[in-house]
């Protein structure tokens, strides 16, 4: 599920706050790029709060319908529900992997942990750092 709600975006003291008034929220960055990415990020732990206490998420507001004063930036900030939950599920799959019966006798006989092998490995395949 796929969402997008209008961003204002102002000048503070020290950073850039991002409030998103159809969520009664804010956040802020350092930069203009940094406060709408802190903004996605707020929208979408909203939303997946929001969601699983049962409540419905608002309408976005149509942006000419937004106030802003003349030093802000009004922005549209979308947020991809699923693929947030999808980055927070914790859950582990189970997997059936087949490799090569030498090659299993010697990782058996090393206390290889394959698990953590190919996690390992597919993180570094997929260039994931933590």
């Amino acid at each position: 599920m796929k969402v997008v709600y209008p961003v204002i975006i102002s000048k503070g003291e020290k950073y850039l706050i991002a409030s998103i008034p159809d969520c009664e929220i804010d956040t802020q960055g350092e930069t203009l790029a940094e406060a709408i990415e802190m903004a996605r990020d707020a929208i979408s732990i909203w939303c997946v709060t929001e969601q699983d206490a049962g409540r419905k998420l608002p309408q976005p507001s149509e942006v000419h319908n937004v106030s802003v004063n003349s030093d802000d930036i009004i922005t549209l900030v979308d947020a991809d529900i699923s693929a947030y939950r999808r980055m927070l599920d914790l859950k582990v799959v189970r997997k059936n992997v087949t490799v090569p019966s030498w090659l299993n006798y010697r990782a058996e006989k090393s206390n290889i942990n394959f698990s953590q092998t190919l996690q390992r490995a597919l993180k570094e395949e997929l260039q994931i750092t933590e």
